[in-house]
């Protein structure tokens, strides 16, 4: 068994190398010369190299060489431009696909961690299912379906879908936002704080990648992929003030302010070049009533469980923030 995995210098893709190093995995990492290491540096002395890009097909074919099982992990979670998420989450895995077709039969399984966002929100109360008819209301949210699209349409291997909610942990940089407003004694409130939401700690996300490598029962099967526990966006940031031990005050975003917020960031990104999670793409995801999934699916047919609680989750995030000094 030899692994390659897509998007390793990443957030989620560096704790799925972790897993992978953890438990003795022959590894190969697809990595642009130019790509971040700093999350995986103590790890590529352990795994083989292999430079490329998802976008680059010549690469992708070499970077397979002697490759069993491919976690594809590499996508773009903001951009500048709409075509830029189809550029990333589509045709990047339709080239990750077409890469396995050309091995004839030596690549046995691809792991194509997607989103929630591919679903699409829910209502309070009724957590997505992985049978429900997907109803995505961002650009990236289509995007990533239309990359499961390429998998599930395409892919002549066995596959899996995992499709996490929001994911949390050590190095991740979006929740990091909600944590540094909190020590400045401020709870942002988008919309009342009502909204409902699913999660997943990276450490347990990582764990499902590697077990599903394996397991017989997932071929060709999508799963969600997030602990039981839903908490309501205010219940988040009030947890994340209690971990910290500081005192807040409630900022309250309302639903009517949230569009103009997004258009003005939108509009900063696009001055600086630098693109961010906030944009009027991201308007219909905050103003939805709820992003909540079932991942029962997981534990009855795979035995696999994310047990990793939002309070002890946070813990130890906030722990690895001020530990790197990022908090």
């Amino acid at each position: 068994m030899k692994v390659l995995l897509t998007g390793a210098s990443g957030f989620v893709g560096s704790h799925i190398l972790d897993t992978l190093c953890e438990r003795g995995i022959p590894t190969a990492v697809l990595l642009r010369p130019t790509s971040q290491r700093n999350f995986i540096e103590r790890q590529l002395q352990r795994v083989e190299v292999r430079l490329g890009s998802i976008d680059d097909p010549a690469s992708l074919h070499e970077a397979l060489r002697e490759v069993t099982h491919i976690i594809h992990c590499a996508g773009a979670t903001k951009a500048l431009r709409a075509a830029e998420f189809y550029e990333v989450n589509q045709t990047g895995t339709r080239n990750v696909v077409e890469a396995v077709n050309a091995q004839r039969g030596q690549v046995q399984r691809l792991v194509h961690i997607s989103s929630l966002a591919a679903a699409g929100p829910a209502l309070p109360g009724q957590p997505a299912r992985e049978s429900d008819p997907p109803q995505p209301v961002s650009e990236y949210g289509r995007s990533k379906l239309a990359g499961e699209r390429e998998v599930t349409g395409q892919c002549q291997a066995d596959f899996v879908v995992l499709r996490p909610p929001a994911v949390y942990g050590p190095r991740d940089g979006e929740f990091l936002r909600l944590f540094k407003a909190v020590k400045s004694h401020l709870r942002p409130r988008f919309g009342g704080g009502r909204q409902a939401l699913s999660f997943v700690f990276v450490k347990d996300l990582a764990d499902t990648a590697v077990a599903v490598l394996t397991a017989p029962a997932a071929a060709r099967q999508t799963y969600f992929v997030a602990a039981q526990e839903i908490a309501t966006a205010r219940e988040l940031t009030e947890e994340i003030a209690v971990q910290m031990g500081v005192w807040t005050l409630p900022l309250p975003l309302p639903t009517a302010l949230l569009w103009p917020v997004c258009a003005v960031q939108e509009l900063l990104s696009r001055l600086t070049g630098k693109p961010n999670v906030l944009s009027r793409q991201k308007y219909a995801e905050l103003r939805a009533p709820a992003w909540t999934c079932d991942a029962s699916k997981l534990r009855r047919e795979l035995g696999l469980e994310c047990r990793t609680n939002l309070k002890a989750g946070l813990g130890t995030t906030q722990s690895w923030y001020r530990e790197q000094g990022w908090l």
